[in-house]
């Protein structure tokens, strides 16, 4: 009898801990649409510190924030984006823009310091139940704010929200490293079991692919099913049939 589950499919699927739960009953709250949403000011304020940017903008979602950013970017009808094949925003965003970022170690506004623009997921490795923060100059940050609204992202009382993203980022952030090798480990026992593939010098951050090889006598579908019987939660690569992806 299975007593507990370890969910892996993807890092989107974690749940608000109690203390962003708290947060999120208590938060001070107003209409962020004409800016006077306090929770949502203060959240944005910190992030434009932690980023090293002039400001910041909170959006419900990544594929909306990449969109804004590129439409903020290229305001010239006609502008050309140049994407890599293997492109986030190319393969999953269906034409949207991602700049992903990962605890390497480093301060993170020296990372992005070179960036006019940094978009950052808040619902992935830090945990926060939704949304994506903008973060750029103040003249970037009020044209996106005019194309969110425009987009149908401006949202009311969105302190809420921005309540439980800031103690994710409170607490969240210095719990990554320890996550990313975690999962390095986890890619290296698995790359000894037998009829399984892990390329584990590409394991840097909590994504962990591996591949079932040919004579293996199972799909990744099969192998799904059989773990899920166990209490464990995978996730098969939607592009590479024989490919599971694991989000811690």
């Amino acid at each position: 009898m299975v007593t507990r589950t370890v969910d892996l499919r993807s890092d989107t699927v974690t749940k608000p801990s109690k203390a962003m739960r708290a947060a999120m009953a208590n938060a001070e709250v107003d209409d962020d649409v004409l800016g006077y949403d306090p929770t949502a000011f203060r959240f944005e304020m910190e992030m434009a510190r932690i980023m090293g940017k002039e400001a910041a903008l909170y959006v419900p979602s990544g594929t909306m924030g990449n969109l804004i950013s590129v439409l903020v970017h290229c305001d010239i009808r006609g502008s050309e984006v140049i994407l890599g094949d293997n492109s986030h925003i190319h393969i999953y965003e269906n034409g949207g823009i991602s700049t992903i970022g990962g605890a390497l170690g480093v301060p993170v506004h020296r990372l992005v310091q070179a960036a006019d623009s940094v978009s950052v997921c808040l619902s992935k490795g830090l945990g926060a139940p939704v949304g994506t923060v903008i973060v750029g100059s103040k003249v970037f940050i009020a044209k996106a704010k005019t194309l969110r609204k425009t987009l149908g992202g401006g949202m009311r009382q969105v302190g809420v929200l921005c309540a439980a993203a800031l103690v994710a980022v409170q607490e969240n952030v210095s719990k990554l490293e320890g996550d990313h090798k975690n999962a390095k480990t986890f890619a290296e026992g698995l790359n000894k079991i037998k009829g399984l593939k892990v390329d584990v010098t590409s394991v840097e951050t909590n994504i962990v692919y591996f591949d079932i090889l040919e004579g293996a006598n199972i799909t990744s579908q099969e192998l799904c099913k059989n773990v899920e019987e166990h209490g464990i939660l995978l996730m098969p690569e939607r592009a590479h049939p024989g490919e599971i992806g694991l989000g811690q």
